[in-house]
């Protein structure tokens, strides 16, 4: 691929730096697990209507409906990391039920969902996890028993993010209680208002609830709601763990968290003397900066290897594992430049971006473990990319 700017990328990147100058009074970024409010709405629907957000999504379902270009979307993702301009929402209804839906959802369920989702008007849960269903999550228990039209599900789910902010839910259940376990699971859509749900938020290291358990007694949604045909809840939640991996190793957002740990070490000193020129820490910045660099390209390779159809292979399949562990360890260096001023933690007059570090770096250890853990990570790339035999199993006694 030649990475060479023609003088008409060169002016689309005059045209990014234009809009970005001109709104910077609308920077807006989206906070957490909070519901987004109207300004972080107002710049989100700025920023699809001008391409910079849902750029490939086609305009019949809410998004800018423009051909993939690589070049662009790397020219978006430098000038927006250089301005420190908040990128478009990136969560679990956008970059996850978004995609599937595009892949496999009927033209009704298009139409009514991924408009909203994109706009951030519409928030999403996500309901895989369960107690007895982590790593092995084909083994979930969640039941979907048919009445009429409907479905009635039984059950619960763990390790819920946003559920208590959420409209709707994208959630697992078992259909057909005799078929084998992996083919017996459909994939709905409902919402969490529907009678019958609870929630109980779940509280973390970081002192937020981040994750929920979600209770379902009796819970009724209609068969319509199946994704990807039913029984077939399976292969669509592989495409969607797929995307949520793509999501959480980010190599974008990566990038952008190290340009912040860079600008805090070139302003954050010791005895006067920056700690960008300090050589202990200088040299711990560049490995982590040649990682980052490595992550970045190799994202230009899954890109590319979607908009020629072809499987991304080995290069997909280290995303999730490398991104999720090298945003942990940029997080570690700045608790560690900030020296005592590290240990510290939700408010106070000497605390540096807000907490942002200290709380990415707890909130990061755990999502080493979210999505798949790390030796999950590992085992595929062992067995899918490398072609290793699969871990042996215990015979049944």
């Amino acid at each position: 691929m030649d990475l060479k700017l023609t003088p008409e990328m060169e002016a689309f990147r005059e045209e990014v730096r234009g809009f970005l100058a001109d709104h910077q009074a609308d920077y807006a970024p989206g906070v957490g697990a909070e519901r987004p409010r109207e300004a972080a709405l107002a710049w989100q629907r700025l920023l699809i209507a001008h391409g910079y957000a849902a750029r490939t999504i086609p305009k019949a379902y809410g998004g800018y409906g423009a051909e993939p270009d690589i070049l662009k979307a790397r020219i978006i993702t430098e000038e927006f990391n250089r301005a420190g301009a908040p990128r478009g929402f990136a969560n679990q209804g956008i970059s996850m039920l978004v995609p599937t839906l595009l892949e496999m959802g009927t033209e009704e369920q298009k139409s009514r969902w991924i408009g909203p989702t994109l706009r951030g008007e519409v928030v999403w849960c996500q309901g895989y996890s369960e107690p007895g269903a982590g790593s092995d999550l084909a083994s979930l228990q969640t039941k979907a028993v048919e009445d009429g039209d409907d479905f009635l599900i039984q059950g619960s789910k763990i390790w819920t993010s946003t559920a208590a902010q959420a409209d709707m839910i994208f959630c697992l259940v078992r259909t057909e209680p005799d078929a084998p376990k992996h083919d017996g699971i459909s994939y709905l859509l409902f919402s969490m208002k529907t009678p019958g749900i609870e929630v109980r938020p779940l509280k973390t290291m970081t002192g937020s609830a981040e994750f929920n358990e979600v209770f379902f007694t009796d819970v009724r949604v209609p068969k319509s709601a199946v994704v990807g045909g039913r029984g077939r809840g399976w292969f669509v939640a592989n495409a969607t763990l797929k995307h949520e991996r793509g999501m959480l190793g980010d190599p974008n957002a990566t990038e952008a968290r190290l340009g912040n740990l860079i600008e805090l070490m070139k302003t954050e000193t010791v005895d006067g003397r920056r700690l960008i020129e300090d050589p202990v820490f200088l040299d711990r910045l560049m490995a982590l900066q040649s990682r980052v660099l490595s992550m970045k390209f190799n994202g230009l390779r899954t890109v590319t290897s979607a908009l020629r159809g072809e499987a991304p292979g080995m290069a997909g399949l280290v995303v999730k594992l490398q991104g999720c562990e090298l945003n942990h360890q940029i997080a570690a260096l700045a608790i560690d430049a900030l020296g005592e001023l590290g240990v510290l933690y939700e408010d106070g007059p000497h605390l540096r971006a807000k907490g942002s570090w200290q709380w990415n770096y707890m909130f990061d250890l755990g999502l080493i473990i979210g999505g798949g853990t790390a030796q999950i990570q590992k085992n595929i790339i062992s067995e899918r990319g490398l072609g290793m035999p699969r871990e042996p199993k215990l015979a049944k006694a």
